[in-house]
């Protein structure tokens, strides 16, 4: 798909989407993509089964499915937008429930996208000391700056999100220079090599995403540390021994699955950094860590994401 073409979607809900992606299939698109957010937290075999680094499924925040189809912009776009609305009144008709049934769309262009991405990326400050540069920009370190090379790749975790940047303000609020780190879901890598880069004795990262552990295992190359291991797998699986804090930016339901494994390696009095929590699941998360046996210590919050810090007791 060169040049520019048109995206149509659909809010709907898990049940119609096999029926709406029908719906664009019968149109001669050029291709439909799905985004279920039960995917994640309806699997049979438990929720620590998808991937930790895939955050962006939460677009609508967990509260949509949604149904995506690309058009060339020579295909007449208000047409294909009333059909498909029409469509979704007969699925009604049927008594299918479509949810909201919204249908939206929007123009995206593509000029090489698997470098036209880059240009988004600069060297951007988080937190007093943090910086985080992408591999292909310069960045001249001024004070005591700590610079991340990053190459963001295909895994999640660029230091741009606010569930990222909180995550690397709190490590730099907590780190201490014999601290061990676990980084759970950890993506790109980012927050185990912020955590080596404020000090820390040894600092771990975990995913289930053999792209994003091959990704976090170059970043850690990037910046010459040799206090950092990446794993692939499950936090309690792979992991041994006890850390002092135990970092994890995912999304609420899964901190609350995890948090009797993070309070299992966790030394006492440890901290357990969580984000990726929308504002509405923040007292579902506190009262999980309450009934776990930690104390929360602050909750932090930016645009429409929350980090909080619980300490053991």
């Amino acid at each position: 798909m060169e040049g520019t073409w048109i995206e149509v979607r659909v809010l709907t809900n898990s049940e119609a989407l096999e029926p709406i992606s029908g719906i664009f299939y019968s149109l001669d698109c050029k291709g439909v993509a799905i985004e279920d957010p039960q995917d994640i937290l309806g699997r049979e075999q438990g929720p620590l089964t998808w991937d930790f680094a895939d955050i962006n499924i939460l677009e609508h925040k967990g509260e949509h499915a949604v149904v995506k189809a690309y058009f060339a912009e020579e295909d007449n776009i208000e047409e294909v937008i009333a059909y498909v609305k029409e469509k979704i009144e007969e699925l009604k008709a049927m008594g299918i429930d479509v949810g909201l049934g919204k249908v939206e769309s929007e123009k995206m262009f593509e000029e090489d996208w698997a470098n036209n991405w880059k240009k988004y990326y600069k060297p951007v400050k988080v937190g007093e000391r943090l910086v985080v540069k992408p591999i292909w920009e310069s960045y001249e370190a001024k004070g005591d700056d700590l610079v991340i090379e990053l190459d963001p790749g295909m895994a999640f975790g660029t230091g741009d999100h606010e569930t990222t940047k909180m995550c690397m303000q709190a490590l730099e609020k907590y780190v201490k220079e014999d601290s061990i780190v676990f980084d759970v879901g950890c993506g790109s890598g980012i927050l185990a090599i912020a955590a080596a880069k404020l000090g820390a004795k040894k600092a771990v990262g975990v995913d289930l995403d053999p792209v994003a552990v091959d990704s976090a295992k170059q970043n850690v190359r990037f910046n010459n540390l040799d206090n950092i291991e990446i794993l692939e797998g499950n936090l309690v699986e792979v992991i041994d021994g006890k850390a002092d804090i135990v970092v994890a930016n995912i999304i609420a339901e899964i901190i609350c699955v995890l948090t009797e494994d993070v309070k299992r390696v966790l030394k006492e009095e440890g901290y357990f950094i969580t984000s990726g929590i929308i504002h509405d699941r923040v007292d579902m998360v506190v009262s999980k860590l309450k009934s776990a046996g930690f104390d929360i210590e602050e909750i932090n919050k930016d645009g429409e994401w929350n980090c909080i810090v619980a300490k053991l007791i």
